[in-house]
């Protein structure tokens, strides 16, 4: 109701379908501030149809709604209604008659869909009249066009021109205009609107705004995945002392029950970045966010409607990727959803973490920035440096197509209503868990068996034997000093030992000092033995296979063994780099372990494995390629096809292979 005619648009497009419908006029309250006052009663007569006042916000109007639905049967349809001149509604119908020659559908030749193509080009019943009769039906249209334009028809602005006509002679006489509520509220407004929307001091504000949100992205919710990572862990380690040593405990344990914790884990993040992003939807922000960013994007091919899809794939490709169904125009949508995933997502920060705290130095630059912290940026920047270019490409190649104009309704500043709020982070949250959740649990199986089979064993034997050599040297000792039961009790695994040393009173663990020393040197024995059998699975094979590839990138087969095994998602490169170098699958990126052994790991000749170069070509990697099975399966569902999914995973693979391999060869050219 605050931009009534405006909006009355799209009220005259579905009268035209003759269907039994209600007008729902929202947002009354706003229009009433901004000094319009609607006669309802006048409004129904004229368009025939029920009119009701609705302040949604607030509940008023929606019982009466509410009772106008219940019986559909009983709501009045619109009957002859039309915007267009006698001489439009000829054509049209010559155009429907030769469509119907033409064998198209008698369900597509009902008046409103046939002046479709008629006043839009491209658009989508045009594209059904191609596709059921082909040629024919695009010549039919093109006679149609023709003959409307040689008699003076503007194509390309009749369809606004007589609709808001219809609108002002009909609808007009119903609204009125009165001032004095709404000039304060539009002063209020746009004096807001002068520095938020200001080519300088708007983009210092977003740029402020957006810094303050990842800030909070982060630190809000990092307690929570932390609280997650240790229930699932406390999951894992239950589980697992109930179930001998195996692949059912295996699997259990780190496939399902750790692809659970792969899902749960970045929960917080998507629930945070939501409740920011309905917060500023609510107050009327985020329009002047896509107002400002169309143009930066509208130089890309894009508009600023592609700027909420982007944003939110900082925190997760898949919200960002389902956030674009807002954009109208089908091939700005597609490319949108295909340079969402360059984004920086926080199942990459893992890795940048990892090697920022290896490889780059603590200091600061001028006294104020950290190195680490503008490292951290510089890898951020990366996919957001590529994604401009590439959809510039894309528009320009695959989905060719002239930057439509962009046109956003900038709403009243308003206060967010709680509930509203809540309901948005919950509905994305549940998308997020049902429909990624699956996904990423599946993978994290999958890689569990490659990572598990086939099973050696002689490395099975090997490891066996020498944990016994273990337990029979600390047995001994506690023989020596006494104590029989511990001796005879003779645990091999370090969980064993655990449990023993549990079950023991204060004097007796104090008499036995050295059982801490036999719980850890089994656990490391597990370890060791972990890695070696990984090496030694079919994961490890096809890192072996594919170590001539990655060489030029300056990795080795254990490197090309964690990215493989991080494809399903990137995350699982730190556990598989855990395993790798004999820490167990547990480790994180704050494992001061896992720092000290990438820094010390070797190539057979005694070189370092990882060096400086080695280290950004990883996470230039890590930066642009598509390693997540779950950003994979939505693009499919939001496609409708795997062939965009196939291509969005062909093409970043292949950019962040270049990428990574031009960073290792001119780091190390550079760095000698």
């Amino acid at each position: 109701a605050s931009n009534i005619e405006r909006n009355l648009f799209l009220t005259t497009q579905v009268m035209e379908l003759g269907l039994p419908m209600v007008l729902a006029l929202n947002m009354a309250d706003v229009a009433r501030e901004n000094g319009l006052e609607i006669d309802t009663q006048a409004l129904s007569r004229t368009l025939g149809i029920p009119v009701v006042e609705m302040v949604a916000r607030t509940g008023k109007g929606v019982r009466e709604l509410a009772g106008l639905l219940e019986a559909p049967e009983e709501l009045p349809a619109p009957r002859d209604f039309h915007v267009y001149t006698d001489e439009f509604a000829a054509e049209r119908e010559r155009l429907a008659d030769r469509l119907r020659e033409a064998g198209v559908p008698q369900a597509w030749l009902q008046p409103f869909l046939v002046s479709r193509p008629l006043v839009e080009t491209a658009g989508m019943v045009e594209q059904l009249a191609l596709e059921s009769a082909g040629e024919k039906a695009r010549t039919a249209i093109d006679e149609g066009r023709a003959a409307l334009e040689a008699k003076g028809f503007r194509l390309r602005s009749l369809e606004a021109g007589a609709r808001y006509r219809w609108i002002r002679e009909n609808a007009g006489p119903c609204i009125l205009e009165t001032s004095p509520g709404g000039a304060h509220s539009m002063q209020f407004s746009d004096r807001v609107d002068a520095i938020l929307t200001h080519r300088v001091w708007g983009v210092a504000v977003f740029v402020l705004l957006m810094a303050l949100v990842f800030q909070a992205i982060f630190s809000w919710s990092a307690p929570l995945m932390d609280l997650i990572e240790e229930g699932v862990g406390t999951l894992g380690e239950s589980v697992g002392a109930m179930l001998p040593e195996g692949p059912v405990r295996s699997f259990l344990v780190n496939g399902v029950i750790a692809g659970v914790g792969a899902v749960l884990v970045f929960l917080p993040q998507i629930c945070v970045l939501f409740l920011f992003i309905a917060l500023l939807e609510d107050v009327g922000y985020m329009a002047r966010a896509a107002f400002l960013m169309d143009r930066l994007l509208s130089r890309a091919g894009l508009s600023g409607r592609s700027f909420i899809p982007m944003l939110s794939s900082f925190a997760c490709a898949i919200p960002g990727i389902m956030a674009a169904r807002s954009i109208e125009n089908p091939r700005d949508r597609l490319a949108t959803i295909l340079v969402a995933p360059l984004m920086s997502c926080a199942a990459r920060l893992p890795v940048y973490t990892l090697f920022i705290a290896a490889f780059i130095p603590p200091e600061r630059v001028l006294g104020i920035f950290n190195v680490q912290g503008l490292t951290l940026l510089a890898m951020y920047f990366v996919g957001v440096a590529v994604a401009i270019p590439m959809a510039f490409l894309l528009k320009r190649t695959l989905l060719r197509q002239k930057t439509p104009s962009f046109l956003i309704e900038l709403p009243p500043y308003r206060r967010p209503l709680v509930l509203n709020v809540l309901h948005r982070v919950v509905e994305r949250a549940r998308e997020f868990l049902v429909r990624a959740g699956t996904i990423i649990l599946a993978a994290s199986m999958v890689i569990w068996a490659l990572s598990y089979y086939p099973r050696s064993g002689e490395v099975e034997r090997t490891f066996d034997a020498l944990a016994a050599e273990v337990t029979d040297r600390y047995t001994a000792l506690a023989a020596e000093a006494g104590h029989d039961v511990v001796a005879e009790a003779a645990p091999t695994d370090a969980q064993a030992v655990a449990v023993l040393a549990d079950s023991l009173d204060a004097e007796t663990r104090a008499a036995l000092p050295f059982l801490e020393d036999w719980e850890a040197e089994l656990a490391q024995l597990e370890h060791e033995r972990g890695g070696e059998l990984l090496r030694q699975s079919f994961l490890g094979r096809m890192g072996r296979a594919v170590e001539p590839a990655v060489a030029p990138l300056g990795w080795d087969w254990r490197i090309g063994m964690a990215a493989i095994a991080s494809f399903p998602a990137r995350e699982v490169i730190i556990a598989t780099l855990g395993v790798i170098f004999d820490l167990g699958p547990e480790t994180d990126e704050e494992d001061t372990r896992l720092v000290d052994r990438v820094r010390a790991a070797e190539r057979p000749d005694g070189s370092p494995l990882f060096t400086f170069p080695v280290a950004l070509s990883i996470m230039v990697f890590f930066a642009l390629c598509l390693q997540c099975a779950a950003t994979l399966a939505i693009m499919r569902q939001e496609t409708n096809t795997w062939r965009w999914p196939a291509f969005a995973f062909v093409y970043m693979t292949a950019l962040a292979y270049v990428g990574a391999m031009l960073t290792y060869q001119i780091a190390s050219a550079i760095l000698g």
